[in-house]
């Protein structure tokens, strides 16, 4: 299946910058019908494998072929095999065990002494295990390209932040840089969200919040770059204003772009939650609107 598509083929359906015609939708339920008994996670990485369809470090797409493959089947194109677990079963944070033992109050320190860095294997069940408990949304493994962060103060853990892929509707940003559907399929991938940024409660030093956020955007591009072999242009970031008033993201210089319309993504489908969010954004290099935007 290739990206351009035959002016003389028939588009039954688009997603992103691929196109579906009836040749790729028989190689579809010809590999369900197959292969329906390995569930649907082997039947995307078969489907990647045959359309050589990778992320720029190689890697298959396979969260991104099963979203397509949930579309297809919402559009009554084909039926896929049941799920082998239920998506919407216990949270990640109930299989983490208890929650990280609280350190001492911390209400000064030497923001020198700051450093961050992306979570190294031995760090990452604590991280997840933070965020999990002290974390308003909780941890959740995200799809896609992802990137986790840990902060230290004077060598004591004050920080867990999440990085991801950026969301694929985010009106303020669509009007901010100026995006016909095209050129964000195109671009997409050189925007990251900031999904989640937590100090941990016992930590309350002014300043520290912008100092960790600072700190982690000028090494954030450069991490991406070595992870998942593309750079990034711009960081976005969602905030509740109900709970936040977004002030370390401004303190940090980034950019409040307006609210959205208060809709959340449920599985494929887009429904209100009567929450706007407040839509931050930061360039992470040179003319980054520019590029983002031209043709």
């Amino acid at each position: 299946m290739d990206d351009q598509a035959d002016p003389a083929t028939p588009i039954l359906f688009r997603y992103r910058a691929r196109t579906i015609g009836p040749a790729d939708l028989a190689v579809i339920r010809a590999t369900i019908a197959t292969h329906a008994a390995d569930g649907r996670t082997r039947i995307s990485q078969l489907l990647c494998a045959a359309w050589d369809w990778r992320q720029p470090n190689g890697a298959l797409k396979e969260y991104a072929c099963r979203d397509l493959l949930l579309r297809l089947e919402e559009r009554g194109y084909l039926t896929l095999p049941p799920r082998r677990r239920a998506p919407d079963g216990p949270c990640q944070q109930d299989r983490l065990g208890p929650p990280p033992a609280p350190g001492p109050l911390l209400t000064t320190a030497d923001l020198g002494t700051l450093v961050v860095h992306p979570v190294a294997r031995a760090e990452r069940a604590q991280w997840k295990a933070c965020l999990a408990h002290y974390h308003y949304l909780g941890y959740c493994p995200g799809a896609g390209e992802q990137l986790g962060y840990v902060a230290y103060v004077d060598g004591h853990l004050v920080g867990c932040l999440a990085w991801g892929a950026a969301a694929y509707r985010n009106g303020p940003r669509e009007a901010y840089l100026g995006w016909d559907d095209a050129t964000k399929r195109a671009r997409l991938a050189l925007v990251v969200q900031n999904t989640r940024f937590l100090l941990l409660p016992w930590v309350r030093v002014p300043h520290l919040a912008s100092k960790v956020l600072a700190a982690t955007l000028r090494r954030l591009a450069a991490d991406w770059q070595a992870r998942y072999g593309h750079g990034l242009l711009l960081a976005e970031t969602f905030v509740d204003p109900t709970r936040f008033r977004g002030t370390c993201y401004r303190a940090a210089n980034w950019v409040d772009l307006g609210c959205t319309q208060g809709a959340g993504k449920h599985g494929n489908r887009y429904r209100a939650h009567g929450v706007p969010k407040r839509v931050f954004v930061y360039p992470l290099a040179r003319q980054a609107r520019a590029r983002l935007a031209a043709p």
